[in-house]
């Protein structure tokens, strides 16, 4: 394999793992019952419609029958491959929903009588 087929070789390889990103992206929006569009757009407001993106959305899977994507999985290829906005609005959605589930358990204590 010379030079140049090495080249090309790394950088399907690396086109490929990314597709793989945007996927886990995406199917973790969906199994939170978010728009993986809507959450990029907020990260990179000044982007135009991402291909891979609208790929990776069309390979996604009902939340019912889709494998869980934790949480640091997510965050963590994120950040290898230099998402860090994106991942900073992944993680507020994060807190965000982890304040719902809060408030959501405290009204049922209240409801059962304890708190």
């Amino acid at each position: 394999m010379n030079q140049k087929e090495l080249e090309e070789k790394i950088i399907q390889n690396y086109q490929g793992e990314e597709k793989m990103m945007i996927l886990v992206f995406a199917q973790w929006c969906v199994n939170h019952d978010l728009n993986p569009e809507e959450i990029y757009l907020r990260a990179y407001p000044g982007q135009a419609k991402n291909q891979a993106l609208q790929e990776a959305i069309e390979l996604t899977v009902p939340k019912e029958e889709a494998g869980d994507v934790p949480d640091q999985t997510l965050l963590g290829v994120l950040s290898m491959f230099g998402n860090d906005d994106l991942a900073f609005v992944v993680m507020e959605e994060m807190k965000e929903m982890k304040e719902m589930k809060e408030m959501k358990e405290m009204k049922e204590m209240k409801k059962d009588g304890k708190a």
